[in-house]
């Protein structure tokens, strides 16, 4: 008999374009239907300032936590499924406006960088957007390499960032 392994894993979302709180919630319905995952958490929805150097609207951010039986690689190829499903057209310039973003975060204990691919996120420790609402949903998960979520959230400033919806 074989048994199932279930792997934890987060997900950030984020959308400044086309109504972005619904395009959150489209994500999150879409990362509930994903074959070989369930969607087991999500956080509030968070306004934050963009990200770079390019004008833009505000960001809607969040945060899925998932368990999986899907290898990183595959789990990565499902979310970028998943944002062309939605309509995402790559920005024309890095950092720039996008109507859907889904980024793995955390897979399991997977510390993994190859091209398209670093496991935990390289951003992951500097970006309030994505540690408020992981610290919502995990406070006490252990970022493999980097630490508690609790802790990392403590050391980056949220100028900006606010809950907007639970």
């Amino acid at each position: 008999m074989t048994r199932t392994c279930w792997i934890p894993a987060y997900v950030a979302l984020g959308s400044n374009l086309d109504d972005p709180c619904a395009q959150i919630e489209r994500a999150f319905q879409a990362l509930s239907d994903m074959q070989g995952a369930r969607l087991v958490m999500r956080s509030s929805l968070y306004r934050s300032p963009p990200f770079g150097r390019v004008a833009q609207p505000d960001f809607i951010n969040a945060v899925a936590g998932m368990l999986t039986t899907i290898p990183a690689r595959e789990f990565l190829a499902e979310l970028k499924s998943i944002e062309q499903r939605l309509g995402r057209a790559l920005p024309a310039v890095r950092w720039g406006p996008r109507s859907i973003d889904l980024d793995l975060l955390v897979h399991g204990t997977t510390r993994l960088v190859e091209p398209g691919l670093t496991v935990p996120h390289a951003g992951i420790a500097e970006r309030a957007f994505v540690l408020a609402p992981l610290a919502e949903i995990a406070p006490d998960l252990d970022v493999p390499g980097l630490g508690r979520v609790s802790a990392l959230a403590a050391g980056v400033p949220s100028s900006g960032l606010a809950r907007i919806a639970a």
